[in-house]
């Protein structure tokens, strides 16, 4: 059975992306399991801190690595706040969190009719630090950016992230339904065919 390290500490994510390359037949790994630390994310955009982190749990396990790297990118801001996207309150001089986050962003866009946005995953994949083909695979949302938060699941921007053709924010759909049209859910589809056809 392959064993892929999973360059992320967040539990979230590894039952998320688990489910969702199970068909592959491979184990997920957090790096944390294995005692690697945190890659440096130094990048602008979330191929390259994708990348980097990929590349980090690569060297520090031996095994094949994948990372992702997601946020929001609002059109009214250029596509920020983009891979600032866990620490947007912080700009505002709000506590790094969830509900901040969205009451900063809400702030920010008040009176603002542009509310279009994007959610984007960025997955990417290596056999080795030193592969000269990563695996990128990207998974995007497009919808608007409510004028107040609706709905108790998911997490992050998901109650502001109204999706029009659902006619909700992703916190009002079932977990189910938001994983198989989340960003990170067309993200892993495309990764599942890219490790099928290059990889196995």
């Amino acid at each position: 059975m392959m064993k892929i390290v999973l360059a992320s500490n967040n539990k979230g994510k590894l039952v998320e992306l688990q489910a969702m390359l199970a068909p592959l037949g491979a184990e997920l790994v957090r790096q944390g399991d294995l005692g690697i630390s945190e890659a440096e994310e130094p990048h602008r955009t979330f191929v390259e801190n994708a990348l980097a982190k990929a590349r980090h749990a690569a060297q520090h396990s031996g095994l094949p690595a994948l990372a992702d790297d997601a946020g929001l990118c609002v059109d009214a801001f250029g596509g920020l706040p983009g891979v600032d996207t866990a620490f947007y309150a912080m700009q505002y001089g709000y506590t790094k969190g969830d509900d901040n986050n969205v009451r900063a962003l809400l702030e920010q866009m008040q009176g603002l009719d542009n509310r279009r946005a994007a959610m984007v995953s960025t997955l990417v994949a290596v056999r080795s630090p030193q592969d000269p083909e990563p695996l990128i695979a990207v998974g995007r949302v497009v919808g608007e950016i409510s004028r107040e938060p609706r709905g108790s699941n998911g997490f992050g921007f998901d109650p502001v992230m109204f999706i029009p053709e659902f006619g909700k924010t992703f916190a009002e759909l079932p977990v189910e339904v938001k994983n198989a049209h989340s960003h990170r859910g067309r993200a892993a589809a495309a990764m599942l065919a890219l490790m099928r056809e290059r990889w196995l």
